[in-house]
């Protein structure tokens, strides 16, 4: 063993216990929010022997791979000083094609970034952007893994026994109106259709299951014909929950309002770019602009992260004069189409 190889061994022994050792990627899951995006599901191991769950997306490994690429990347790449440290290189970006498809896709090439990442010199594990992306933070803890997929043996079977539903005991409703859900996660509805209740998301809505899609919709498209058990929790339950934000599209025609539920929590503040995203989406159009009403009650054009920062901090300082229901977002977003230039009634 050379003295270079017996250097390394005794740096590793000083490391500290819950300095992360080695990451895999268990699985990845879809994520529905403003915009909807997967994310990777990584187990990580410490060097004190304890294991547990992080959830991170592509673009945290891209600004961990850019802070560490400015700290530690040498000048010139024939060229290695005291501090600094080849990195190994990171899968790029992918612009075009199905997010899961380009989820899984980069399964095997981060667990190999990973890997060499966690296996450069021991005072390179020290680094604490580097402690910071591997440690398990609160929101981390407190999430729970769906499936697992990669943790599981391959000669394993798991045997699935669906439990047989008693269409009579059930809690279900009959869809009165016709629906048309504006994202993935709400359903579609037709007259006539029996629909069975799984959990109340808020006062409006719920979530249930019919032709084999589950989802959420608005109570008022359907009869109860049996009510969901008594709940002290508003939307208490398994499945996730819901946050309501209101909109509104502004068109020479009237005025469109709309309910938008994602799976977010009422103090996200979601980026430009996945608000406008998502806008074109649930109103199908895709020259708008995005706008939000000051304590004067005139329309502010929305432009970049700054003003949904504003927006928002402008919203909660109205949050007593208006009274809205606990699972809505209290800030409301106006939708205009962006060559409508009369929304311009303050003075920019």
């Amino acid at each position: 063993m050379s003295l270079q190889q017996l250097r390394d061994e005794s740096d590793f022994d000083q490391l500290p216990h819950n300095v992360a050792v080695t990451a895999t990627i268990a699985d990845i899951e879809e994520k529905k929010g403003f915009i909807d995006y997967y994310r990777f599901v990584i187990e990580v191991k410490t060097k004190g022997g304890s294991k547990y769950f992080i959830y991170r997306r592509y673009r945290e490994f891209f600004t961990l791979h850019q802070t560490l690429e400015s700290k530690y990347s040498p000048e010139e790449s024939d060229r290695q000083g005291q501090n600094t440290c080849p990195l190994p290189p990171l899968p790029g970006k992918v612009f075009l094609g199905n997010k899961r498809e380009i989820a899984e896709g980069r399964i095997p090439e981060l667990n190999t970034y990973m890997k060499r990442l966690l296996g450069l010199p021991a005072w390179f594990l020290l680094d604490d952007t580097l402690r910071m992306f591997f440690y398990q933070t609160d929101q981390d803890s407190q999430q729970q893994p769906r499936a697992l997929r990669r943790l599981r043996p391959q000669t394993r079977k798991v045997k699935t026994i669906k439990p047989k539903m008693d269409l009579f005991s059930s809690p279900r409703a009959e869809v009165m109106f016709d629906f048309r859900g504006n994202g993935k996660e709400e359903l579609n509805l037709k007259k006539g259709e029996v629909i069975f209740l799984l959990q109340r998301v808020n006062a409006d809505w719920l979530e249930g299951t019919v032709n084999n899609q589950t989802g959420i919709f608005p109570q008022s498209f359907v009869k109860i014909i049996k009510p969901l058990p008594d709940s002290n929790t508003e939307g208490e339950g398994e499945g996730h929950t819901y946050s309501c934000l209101r909109c509104f599209l502004l068109t020479p025609s009237g005025v469109d309002t709309r309910d938008v539920c994602v799976e977010e929590e009422l103090t996200t503040q979601p980026t430009y770019k996945d608000l406008l995203f998502h806008m074109r989406n649930v109103f199908k159009v895709n020259d708008i602009a995005l706008n939000y009403r000051d304590m004067e009650g005139d329309l502010i054009r929305v432009v970049d992260d700054e003003d949904i920062q504003l927006m928002i901090k402008e919203s909660r300082g109205q949050e007593s004069k208006i009274k809205r229901p606990v699972n809505q977002f209290p800030w409301e977003l106006y939708v205009t189409l962006a060559s409508d230039f009369s929304v311009y009634n303050t003075e920019l």
